[in-house]
């Protein structure tokens, strides 16, 4: 406080003695007044004050002012005052605007009053409590004041919020405000908030900011939105940038596939407006960091292969091909695409795909490359060309050999309708513009890095240089131009495109050094004591003649490694050699270009060194040093070595490639047991539905036959006349006409009742005769036990059949052996009558023996002939029984169908005949009463026939 009233006392132009002295009465009503209203205009007035005298507030009321804060919490309005006044005393905004000169004091002022008021964590806390409050007047000031204290000293500011209870969910209620201006405020803070706080960071990402941020994105119009889209847009990249926590999240969130509407521009030429332009600049820019080459490997392929499954690398390239792009815009475009596809070979073979909306259509790398040899094109489009030409062949050895591939002759176009990218690349390679040299001779360079294949395919590459000379190999061009002394620029490309070209590749280096003049070229340029300027190229012709010996594998007697180091020692020396080669580490803009991928440079003239070759001189430099030291023996042992783990490698490589092979295999064979897994579970399938359908038609099958079994018993009746007496003839005889004319009509539905009574009963005789004449041939249960029991049967007398062939071979085996010891006893020695005797009774009975045998086999040969024929025949059975069944099915739904047609025809003619009763009913009861007497049993006998269903005609007597 001291050291604050001697600053202000120091202050040229301060306030005159009687604000000083209003600032410390108002300073006192807000300590002492007991009164709310008057506290209340007392800060209102210090409020009015602190932005003409910041420091004198500051000084004397900050004090008074956070106790305000904690102790008129439920008033709203002194609460606001108070966040506004010492919003005015930390921020340095208005300062800031009002006079340039006090800048830099404003901001000390800014600081200190910040260290002042965040020496008591609490103050923080406290400001963190009041955010809660939902009332404007006390959140927005709070807002404001938080953010303006985080601008001032972060790192402290931040690490209170963090070690306080809910302090980074509190502020992200802020996204949540219904109120714009807060939530806009809100986004500002958390900018602040998350500004190189990787804790912070995780915290507010997990607490769902990714998917708020991304709703206002999508509210506010994406890329057509304003400033808060802007703000949103660096809050993502502060939670995203060099955090792979986070990025992880982003990527597993699904939030990627979100970023694709941000790119659905059009092809517009007009509606660009500047915050637009700055939107989409922060959209690429937050895709870059996604991807960006100093993320983990596995990061960055996982986000690649992500963009593209979503549609947002076709997005990328459809700007890239678009009309009406801004030149800034398109650059930002190429090196967006360039870091999406480098590496990923999904991405890169899609790029290779990609057409330019052109007449005919031509590859989107042949007309970048158009760009990058075309010196009137801007110098960043032209390098940001480049970078996206080296990302696609990054790790990319197919992409390789197919720009390679169109600088072989056999590839050219001969017609010279379409121009190629390996054309284009000799064009600027052999073009006047150093900065077309440099950049062709890079982008070559990088089609042959880490390829030898492709580097002794570009030895054939044959140029013509003027019409009637023979033809000049790319190689002897490019020593050529070297040799003719061009500008430096063009000169360390060449160097860098031939240093690449002969790294591990002795063919190459075969074919440099037949050319006798390059290795005196390259002595010449080492030994020569030149200009700083030339240092450099000095080093590179150092690295060059270091590789070719490295690399020689001695095929050239004039050129083997011991000559070419005595040649060094004698013309050069080894130590002047070493410190030559030296002059490409120590070079300030080698550094530069170690550090990124991405050639980023000032001006042309910084554009010297390539990322990729700062890592081919790494590799290099010390076993070149190592090289030139190593005498002829240590020469002859190391060529040993190498053929030995040469020898080992193709080894290696031999199994690597039987082991890929049989992974090929067993995954094929898995497939097929797969496949075959499936067809059986489906043939199960089957198998168990077709099983549950037989049995379905079994059980409906026993049951029809046991509904048919069934007989219908209609109970009979009878009926008696009876007689009734006339007293009035006339109208006695008129009832009786009317009676017979319904005992007519009721004998003749009778009679119709009769004759379908009479047909179902028909139906239903012959279709148990049917059942009855099938049931034999129907039994398929007892059809399969006897079936059973013949394969039983059968499998006996095949067991009986094997053991009677093995004693038959066993007996005809012994009456050999016994016919065998006659003959040599006949011929040895006079034989006996009684031995013969005894021989020729043993053979008798083999022979009768074998004879019953074989009978008894043909007899169960036979029998097993007939088994087989009678299992075929039940088979035949078993068929036409399923047949049978299945046709009794279909005649058992038709005779169910005509069932059901009869009962209701019977069930309306009952209804008929019950109608009738009803009229014979009443015509008696009119007769009775006109005095004619009726018998009781008449209407008995009808009440039978309707309950009888009509099986007797009903009797009625005269009247």
């Amino acid at each position: 406080m001291n050291f604050l009233r001697g600053v202000m006392g120091g202050q040229t132009a301060g306030p005159q003695h009687t604000e000083a002295e209003t600032i410390q009465k108002l300073c006192d009503r807000v300590a002492s007044s007991t009164l709310l209203d008057d506290r209340r205009n007392a800060v209102r007035a210090l409020k009015s004050l602190s932005k003409k005298y910041r420091l004198e507030v500051g000084i004397q009321a900050m004090e008074h002012l956070i106790h305000v804060l904690q102790t008129d919490r439920s008033d709203s309005e002194i609460i606001a005052y108070a966040l506004d006044t010492l919003y005015n005393i930390i921020s340095n905004d208005e300062e800031e605007e009002v006079e340039e000169n006090s800048a830099r004091q404003s901001e000390d002022l800014g600081s200190q009053f910040t260290e002042i008021f965040i020496k008591q964590p609490e103050n923080v806390t406290l400001l963190l409590s009041l955010l809660e409050e939902f009332d404007f007047h006390v959140r927005w000031p709070g807002v404001r004041l938080l953010t303006s204290l985080l601008k001032q000293l972060g790192p402290p500011v931040q690490q209170i919020i963090l070690v306080s209870p809910m302090g980074v969910s509190r502020l992200m209620d802020l996204l949540a405000d219904s109120r714009e201006i807060i939530r806009n405020d809100g986004v500002l803070l958390l900018q602040a908030l998350t500004r190189s706080n990787g804790a912070i960071q995780k915290i507010v990402a997990f607490e769902n900011a990714f998917e708020r941020l991304l709703d206002i994105i999508t509210e506010e119009g994406n890329s057509d939105g304003g400033i808060v889209v802007e703000d949103c847009l660096i809050l993502l990249q502060n939670l995203l940038k060099n955090n792979n926590s986070n990025q992880n999240f982003f990527k597993e969130g699904s939030y990627i596939q979100r970023m694709k509407p941000w790119f659905e521009v059009g092809d517009e030429n007009s509606g660009w407006s500047a915050q637009k332009v700055t939107n989409l600049h922060l959209m690429l820019q937050l895709v870059r960091v996604l991807v960006s080459p100093t993320n983990p490997p596995g990061a960055t392929s996982s986000c690649q292969k992500a963009m593209f499954q979503c549609g947002l690398l076709q997005q990328l390239c459809t700007i890239l091909m678009a009309t009406g792009i801004p030149a800034d815009i398109l650059t930002e475009t190429i090196n967006t695409v360039s870091e999406v596809i480098r590496g990923c070979q999904v991405n890169q073979d899609y790029f290779a795909s990609v057409n330019a909306p052109s007449n005919p259509p031509r590859p989107a790398i042949v007309v970048l490359l158009m760009s990058m040899v075309n010196e009137r094109q801007p110098f960043v489009l032209r390098c940001a060309v480049l970078y996206c030409f080296q990302c696609f062949l990054y790790k990319n050895q197919k992409g390789q050999g197919e720009i390679v591939a169109t600088l072989l002759p056999s590839t050219i176009d001969a017609t010279g309708n379409s121009v190629s990218a390996g054309q284009l690349l000799c064009g600027g390679l052999f073009s006047t513009d150093s900065l077309s040299n440099w950049c062709a001779a890079v982008a070559l360079a990088h089609a042959l890095q880490g390829n030898a294949t492709q580097k002794e395919q570009l030895l054939r590459v044959q140029l013509a240089t003027s019409i009637g000379n023979p033809p000049v190999s790319l190689l002897q061009q490019c020593t050529n131009i070297l040799s003719q002394g061009s500008k430096i620029q063009t000169r360390i490309g060449l160097l860098m495109l031939l240093c690449t070209w002969l790294s591990n590749c002795p063919i190459a280096v075969t074919h440099f050094l037949h050319n006798s003049a390059n290795v005196p070229f390259l002595t010449g340029q080492i030994a020569e004591n030149l200009g700083e300027e030339e240092q450099l190229v000095q080093g590179l012709c150092a690295l060059l003649l270091g590789i070719s010996i490295y690399f020689n594998d001695n095929s050239l007697e004039n050129y083997m490694k011991e000559k070419l180091k005595q040649l060094i020692e004698k013309r050069i020396g080894k130590e002047n050699f070493i410190e030559k080669l030296g002059f490409i580490s120590k070079h300030e803009l080698y550094s530069r270009a170690s550090q990124k991928p991405q050639p980023n440079f000032p001006s042309p003239e910084y554009m010297i060194f390539d990322h990729e070759f700062t890592k081919l001189v790494k590799e290099l430099e010390g076993v070149i040093t190592k090289a030139i030291y190593k005498s002829s023996e240590e020469d002859k042992k190391e060529e040993e070595v190498k053929k030995t783990l040469e020898q080992h490698d193709n080894i290696v490589t031999h199994y690597k490639n039987m082991i890929r092979e049989q992974d090929l295999q067993l995954e094929e064979l898995k497939q097929q047991v797969s496949t075959l897994k499936c067809q059986n579970e489906q043939l199960q399938t089957a198998v168990t539905q077709q099983a549950s359908q037989i049995q379905q038609h079994k059980d409906q099958y026993n049951l029809l036959k046991v509904q048919l079994g069934k007989d219908n018993h209609h109970p009979g009746s009878h009926s008696d006349g009876a007689q009734v007496n006339g007293i009035q003839p006339e109208e006695v005889s008129r009832l009786r006409e009317e009676i017979e004319e319904l005992r007519s009509h009721q004998g003749l539905l009778q009679s119709q009742l009769s004759e379908k009574d009479s047909l179902i009963e028909n139906l239903k005789s012959s279709q148990m005769s049917a059942v009855s004449e099938h049931a034999s041939e129907a039994a398929s249960p007892r059809d399969s036990e006897q079936v059973i029991e013949l394969k039983q049967e059968l499998t006996t007398l095949k067991a009986q059949l094997n053991s009677q062939s093995l004693e038959i071979t066993r007996l005809q085996a012994e009456n050999h052996e016994l016919l065998q010891r006659a003959e040599a006893l006949a011929k040895s020695v006079p034989v006996q009558g009684e031995d013969e005797t005894v021989t020729a009774a043993k053979t008798t009975d083999v022979e009768g023996r074998l004879s019953a045998l074989l009978q008894e086999t043909r007899e169960l040969k036979n029998e097993i002939k007939a088994l087989s024929e009678e299992k075929t025949a039940i088979k035949k059975q078993l068929d036409s029984s399923n047949s049978t069944i299945a046709i009794l099915q279909t005649e058992k739904d038709k005779l169910d169908s005509e069932v059901t047609d009869s009962k209701k025809e019977q069930d309306d003619l009952l209804v008929l005949l019950a109608d009738q009763d009803q009229k014979i009913l009443s015509l008696k009861s009119k007769l009775k009463e006109l005095g004619h007497p009726v018998e009781e049993e008449d209407e008995s006998g009808d009440q039978e026939d309707d309950d009888d269903e009509f099986d007797d005609g009903d009797k009625d007597q005269d009247i």
